[in-house]
């Protein structure tokens, strides 16, 4: 697929350009915005007289304002996105940042102020039904009451996390952007610069060399700039650290499950009967390196393809099938995302500057989200198409909430997203008749389902003993590689074979720098689809208008409330198991049809 012929994003729907007036008048009107709300609303909220009415006011004025300045603030995310190889991206995205932080400082005091109301005052206010909208928001807010500071102590944060945390995330973004990755492709001529993205899809390739030889040269060229992403991963661990000791919190996760509605109790049970189950995934491997014929099976081997000339999907057929699969569970869902390709919120194809893997970004309320791919045509990269058309569908279903009740919170940010990987699959599956290559798509679906949850929980804890190390000293490379060795060694038993330069896997780990402690949401979302997908099997059709309200209710109410309607409790201790228990049938369906065409299916 050529880049001419693949969809691109048309970022003019936003601004003309980088450069455009309409941007800078924006920034200018957001500025002088957030100034007219401090002036009208400070020292307000605070008052135990507040009246219902007139907090309302208020945080329908609050949320205008998020709305105004967020156009800017997106448009510059997704254009850097785009390419962060230029300049002018570069500059019009610190600006925007900058623009940002000075809005959230002028508005800073909402949070604080309702904070500061007596507990009786506040009980009041969140029972009124002229604030039922703005419920959910109001008890996340509360939850942070402890943990909070002065509001002077919160704006010197805030401008200090500009050249302090977000300097080095930004440092991050921009140095991985700009690697370039000397290989030689095959049926190329000679060597040419890759992107990091086609040295990825290369671990699909069928010849096994080519296969390590490219992780091997992506990890090498990561470990070149060791000197920097230590220190970015150092300064932002500290920076961590050192934040949670000024706010009080208990734990280094505390944060996340606060802005999570989780606790570290749920996500504990999580991972520990995530890790009970390593075995469960060390079973698939050897069945893996039975069906590839290998004495000895290296990480590189994991998401090799059981057949020389594995199925290349032309991007059309792929959104086609996501399509089929979409409207064959509901017509809803594939109406939802079905237009985004020809109103230019699409950019599949890889190329220099862009930036790698796939994500989905919500705007807000009533704006079409936008999709980033670097889609080259693998069966993984058809799911990873379903999974942000997911994220798309979600979206768009919750564009009938308010922007403080848009976003799903973090537990569920993936509901939607696996759960269209799961259709996808289960369609393919029904569609194919020859036992080979369901054999394949059985394959491609539970090394998925692994990395989603066995090696999303291997990440969490990485992560959570890479903070604990550095609250007692400065980590170096080395150091750094010996935990991430450690923590992939439990997970993949005596039955893979790391290769040398995986050492620096830790490195291109982006979540570990934008997102703290995300990736157990990874664990809960697949583990949660597995069991909503189970009742839909269950159901049948009956069940496709409740999973819809849940992907229309967005974050308007805690994880637990809005999955109660759908029979699912989470304090439930087998829950979590349940999951691996779909995992466990997936799998023994997968020996059944190796076992069926005279292959070694285990016992």
């Amino acid at each position: 697929m050529t880049e001419s012929a693949a969809p691109c994003w048309d970022l003019s729907l936003l601004y003309p350009a980088a450069d455009a007036a309409q941007l800078r008048h924006d920034l200018a009107a957001a500025a002088s915005a957030a100034a007219r709300f401090r002036a009208a609303w400070h020292g307000r909220l605070a008052d135990g007289q507040l009246s219902a009415a007139a907090l309302r006011s208020a945080l329908q004025d609050y949320s205008a304002l998020q709305l105004l300045a967020l156009r800017p603030y997106l448009y510059a995310q997704l254009l850097f996105c785009s390419d962060g190889s230029d300049p002018s991206h570069l500059r019009l995205l610190a600006e925007v940042r900058e623009s940002w932080q000075q809005v959230s400082e002028a508005t800073l005091f909402v949070e604080l102020e309702l904070l500061r109301l007596p507990a009786v005052r506040f009980a009041e206010l969140r029972s009124d039904r002229q604030l039922a909208a703005y419920g959910h928001f109001l008890d996340n807010l509360r939850v942070h009451a402890p943990y909070t500071l002065s509001e002077e102590v919160e704006q010197a944060l805030k401008r200090k996390d500009l050249t302090g945390r977000e300097a080095f995330v930004q440092l991050y973004d921009e140095l991985c952007a700009s690697l370039r990755h000397r290989f030689h492709l095959p049926g190329e001529a000679a060597p040419r610069e890759v992107t990091g993205e086609e040295l990825l899809a290369l671990l699909y390739h069928p010849q096994r060399d080519v296969r390590e030889a490219a992780f091997a040269t992506y990890l090498t060229d990561h470990g070149e700039q060791a000197l920097v992403l230590t220190s970015c991963f150092n300064n932002l661990l500290l920076d961590h650290g050192k934040e949670v000791e000024l706010r009080g919190y208990p734990d280094r996760m505390t944060p996340t499950c606060l802005s999570s509605e989780t606790s570290p109790e749920l996500v504990e049970n999580l991972l520990a009967v995530s890790e009970a189950h390593y075995p469960l995934a060390q079973e698939y491997f050897a069945l893996k390196r039975t069906l590839l014929g290998y004495a000895q099976l290296k990480n590189t081997d994991l998401y090799a393809p059981l057949t020389e000339t594995p199925r290349h999907f032309p991007f059309a057929e792929a959104l086609a099938l996501v399509d089929e699969a979409f409207a064959a569970f509901h017509p809803e869902l594939a109406d939802a995302v079905r237009p985004l390709a020809g109103r230019g919120r699409l950019d599949v194809a890889p190329r220099q500057g862009k930036s790698g893997g796939a994500f989905c970004m919500g705007l807000y309320p009533g704006a079409d989200p936008f999709v980033l791919l670097n889609y080259t045509g693998t069966l993984r990269d058809v799911t990873t198409l379903a999974h942000e058309l997911g994220h798309a569908a979600h979206y768009v279903l919750a564009g009938g909430q308010p922007l403080l009740n848009y976003h799903p919170s973090l537990p569920l940010a993936e509901t939607a997203s696996v759960f269209g990987e799961l259709l996808v699959t289960r369609r393919l599956l029904a569609s194919e008749a020859d036992p080979q290559l369901r054999i394949s798509l059985l394959c491609a679906k539970l090394e998925e389902i692994i990395a989603t949850t066995f090696r999303q929980a291997m990440l969490t804890r990485f992560e959570q003993k890479a903070h604990a190390r550095r609250d007692r000293e400065l980590l170096g490379s080395d150091d750094l590689c010996a935990l991430w060795l450690e923590e992939n060694a439990r997970l993949f038993g005596t039955e893979v074979t790391m290769i040398p330069a995986y050492r620096w896997g830790w490195s291109y780990i982006s979540h570990f720098v934008h997102s703290r402690f995300y990736c157990f949401s990874y664990v809960f979302g697949e583990l949660l689809v597995l069991a909503l997908y189970r009742r839909y099997q269950e159901e049948g059709a009956a069940f496709a208008p409740r999973y819809l309200d849940l992907l229309r209710a967005g974050g308007s109410a805690s994880p637990a409330g809005l999955l109660r309607p759908l029979g699912i409790s989470l304090d439930d201790p087998e829950f979590w198991a349940q999951g691996y228990a779909v995992i466990r049938a997936m799998l023994e369906e997968l020996k059944a049809l190796v076992k069926a065409t005279g292959g070694s299916g285990g016992d």
